[in-house]
Parts: structure tokens; C-alpha cells; sequence
């Protein structure tokens, strides 16, 4: 049981500051690698929650490992996320203000797998034209990086 599941037995589903780590993967077309989420159903970046003495990198290797079984020489911060934007409700009820570290995972090794429960499947997107059924917390960290195709949407 991770760090964040201890917290929830006691807190239940009240909002959490939650600190963690988003790993950008672009193949050598510049395309995005995204899970679809198996709580939500829609597709997302890699990424998570820090547990307790982790260092943001470190959660960011862990994270590229569990979710997709890949590794990275290293890793290139990107930008820092946190504020009223940063906001999520799960859709179990759980809420968060994340504060996120995005970074670029570099020299990539490995073929993308589904390694863990967390995510259905794992595809390359272009960036350059929506993503259907994009996380809407996903979009608006792409948005904020400047990729305006993908600004967070209401579905119809």
C-alpha cells in the first residue's frame, strides 16, 4: 500500500495536496506517449504521486517504469504545476491539488508495455491535433506547454 492510500484511510476523500511527478515520452516523430487510465477510461501522461523520501526524478524513473516498463537516462524538467488549476476529483470521489513536477524523459530504452493495473493500454499521439477523450487535467498541462490543440474540453 503506497503512501497516498495510507492517507486516505484517515482523510477519506477530503482534498490533498499531492506531490508527484508527469513524464513526457516522444518518440523520434515527436509524438506523445499516453496511457489510457483504468479509473477513467480516458487517456492520460505517466506519471504519480511522490512516496515519502523520494526525489522528484526518482518518482518520475519509478512511474516510467511501473506504467509503461520503460527506463530513461535521464530526465529534463519541464515546468512546475500547482494552484487552484491544478485540481482533480477522481472518479472514486478522491480530490486533489496536485503540484507536479513535469519533466522529459531522455534517452528512453524499452517498448512501451502496460506494466501495472493503472493503466488499459499505451499509444504515441500528435500533439498537433486533439487527442479524443484526453484526461482534462492531462489537457490543461499540455495546454499550459504550449500545445493549444489539446486545452482542456468539455464533452457533449
Amino acid at each position: 500500500m503506497g503512501y497516498i492510500s495510507e492517507l486516505r484511510e484517515v482523510v477519506g476523500t477530503r482534498p490533498l495536496i499531492m506531490a508527484g511527478a508527469c513524464v513526457l515520452v516522444f518518440d523520434g516523430s515527436g509524438r506523445l506517449l499516453l496511457q489510457r487510465r483504468s479509473d477513467s477510461g480516458d487517456w492520460g501522461t505517466i506519471g504519480g504521486a511522490l512516496e515519502p523520501g523520494e526525489s522528484l526524478e526518482e518518482a518520475a524513473a519509478r512511474e516510467l517504469w511501473e506504467e509503461a516498463g520503460l527506463t530513461a537516462k535521464r530526465f529534463r524538467l519541464i515546468d512546475l504545476f500547482s494552484g487552484r488549476d491544478m485540481y482533480y476529483r477522481y472518479p472514486h470521489g478522491d480530490e486533489v491539488y496536485n503540484v507536479m513536477a513535469v519533466f522529459e524523459a531522455i534517452g528512453v530504452e524499452g517498448t512501451p508495455e502496460v506494466n501495472d493495473g493503472e493503466g488499459l493500454e499505451l499509444g504515441y499521439f500528435d500533439l498537433s491535433e486533439p487527442v479524443a477523450e484526453l484526461n482534462p487535467f492531462t489537457g490543461l498541462v499540455l495546454a499550459k506547454l504550449g500545445y493549444p490543440a489539446q486545452a482542456a474540453r468539455k464533452e457533449a
